[in-house]
């Protein structure tokens, strides 16, 4: 056999090789790009799914005790009413929603503390905060696994594989200024 013909097998041989090489790093980082995109929609998927029951939770529990409030408050202004109008009887059942609106007050207070808005606003923030945060570390994992897609099918010889087995470019997660601002937690509220 002619050693040109063999030199010219090898180098073609190991052309070939290479390009399987850059294939299926090509293919790896693509996928790649893939499972960091899905980890994002996880997030998201997650706090799409929480969010509104944290809010909901935050309201029933403010719902409670502004009820609890307002029964105190009625019933303080009764009392008030009665005793200007010096209506005894009334003056009585007013006496008895007060008290019965400050146990359930201090019940709600003593026993179970964590129900209290406070506390659930800064359960709801922290929620928010650490999914927000995740949400944010991943997006950054997810450019740069897209930056280094993208690299890769443009730099030679690698750009020669990806045009010829139609990689295309990845786009990177960005965020224009109205969905980088912070949530309006007032109108969620509201």
């Amino acid at each position: 056999m002619d050693p040109t013909l063999i030199v010219i097998l090898v180098v073609l041989l190991l052309a070939l090789f290479y390009a399987i090489f850059i294939y299926n790093h090509l293919v790896r980082l693509k996928h790649n790009v893939s499972r960091a995109w899905s980890n994002i929609d996880v997030l998201l998927k997650q706090r799409h799914d929480e969010l509104p029951k944290l809010v909901e939770t935050c309201k029933q529990h403010m719902k409670f005790e502004r009820d609890t409030l307002e029964a105190v408050m009625r019933a303080r202004a009764a009392v008030a009413s009665a005793n200007e109008a010096g209506n005894l009887g009334a003056l009585g059942k007013a006496e008895s929603q007060l008290r019965l609106g400050l146990g359930n007050l201090f019940a709600v207070a003593e026993a179970y503390p964590e129900l209290k808005a406070s506390e659930s606003f800064g359960h709801l923030h922290a929620r928010i905060s650490g999914l927000e945060s995740s949400i944010a570390d991943r997006r950054e994992y997810y450019n740069d696994s897209v930056n280094l897609y993208n690299i890769r099918i443009e730099q030679f010889p690698d750009l020669l594989v990806a045009r010829r087995l139609g990689f295309k470019a990845a786009e990177l997660l960005e965020f224009d200024e109205a969905e980088k601002a912070d949530v309006d937690m007032k109108s969620l509220f509201g």
